[in-house]
């Protein structure tokens, strides 16, 4: 098994970076800040402008390490890896998959009927916490929807259909995120999702959290020997890693949504965390540098995987499902086993 490296999140603006002795270093002025030894690191992400040296370029691509450079929002603006792993046979595989209409519908409901399990769970998790009887009712109410929603994609035989209930189940879901939300000390609201751009703090954290799970699970496919934009529910489109989008789904709630809640309901984000550009919020350099500690923390956390029965560290489920999605290329599964959060 893969072990999980660390991934060094570069958020001061005009770093400098370059490679020492086999260690990747930043310098923010004539100041070294951080030496870091590149055997530990798999991934570099950079926010903002700076510069990387083209010695650290060439340490980095000979290594297998990725550089992925961000808009201080976290919006992505490209990527630098070496030459790409994993057995062309594989991918050949995968794309004549896409246009296997059985293989894609029996996948795509797989995937989005773990979706909805997992959605689910976080929702049965709060009424369980919830002290309130109308609150919880509302909880309770979202879960039947969900319920619904996967009698449904169960009869779908078409992946375009799938979409459409996907859509309806992600809105009962979300309509009770203020619903979880309703305790935070910071008096914060979802009030509905917003993405392009994110209208308020909730949203901000929630984009740049799944920003950082995208990038990881792109990672994780390219490492297995798969390509990122070749996917099942997210149409083709150029520039968009659209396989990676596709395994997110079932990832979504309980890596993103749950770590999302919890900053919140724990007070660890603030009012000072955030900044507003006219109607759009993003996370400031703070705020960034808070949630980024608490989700690498969170990546060390070990569970037990409901299909491999062992223990494995959180930041590497991506990897993981990855792992198990070549498998069903390669025939050694019949059938791909999604991710369900116990």
């Amino acid at each position: 098994m893969k072990k999980l490296l660390n991934t060094l999140y570069v958020l001061t603006p005009e770093s400098y970076l370059y490679c020492r002795n086999d260690n990747i270093c930043v310098r923010i002025g004539e100041a070294e800040k951080v030496a870091i030894p590149a055997i530990t690191v798999d991934s570099i992400l950079c926010f903002g402008q700076m510069t990387v040296s083209t010695p650290l370029l060439q340490f980095c691509g000979e290594r297998g390490i990725s550089i992925t450079f961000l808009t201080e929002n976290g919006k992505f603006q490209g990527r630098f890896y070496g030459p790409v792993s994993g057995n062309v046979l594989l991918r050949k595989r995968q794309y004549e998959s896409l246009h296997d209409n059985t293989f894609c519908v029996q996948f795509v409901r797989t995937l989005l009927f773990a979706k909805v399990r997992n959605a689910k769970l976080v929702l049965m998790r709060a009424a369980r916490n919830c002290d309130d009887c109308e609150f919880s009712e509302k909880l309770d109410q979202a879960v039947t929807r969900l319920t619904e929603a996967a009698q449904q994609l169960s009869e779908c035989e078409s992946v375009d259909s799938m979409r459409g209930i996907e859509g309806a189940a992600a809105t009962a879901y979300f309509s009770q995120f203020d619903t979880m939300l309703r305790q935070n000390p910071g008096g914060f609201r979802f009030e509905t999702r917003s993405r392009r751009p994110p209208r308020n703090a909730v949203n901000a954290a929630l984009s740049f959290t799944y920003m950082l799970l995208a990038n990881q699970t792109q990672s994780a496919m390219e490492a297995v020997g798969l390509d990122p934009a070749a996917g099942y529910l997210h149409t083709l489109r150029p520039g968009r890693a659209s396989f990676a989008l596709d395994l997110m789904e079932e990832l979504r709630a309980p890596l993103c949504d749950r770590f999302v809640l919890s900053l919140f309901n724990k007070g660890q984000l603030s009012v000072r965390d955030f900044d507003q550009e006219e109607e759009s919020v993003y996370l400031n350099e703070r705020g960034r540098k808070t949630l980024l500690a608490s989700w690498q923390k969170r990546k060390a956390d070990e569970i037990l995987h409901p299909f491999l029965n062992e223990k494995v560290q959180i930041g590497m489920i991506p990897y993981v499902q990855a792992m198990l999605f070549a498998r069903v290329l390669r025939g050694d599964l019949d059938e791909y086993p999604p991710f369900v959060w116990r």
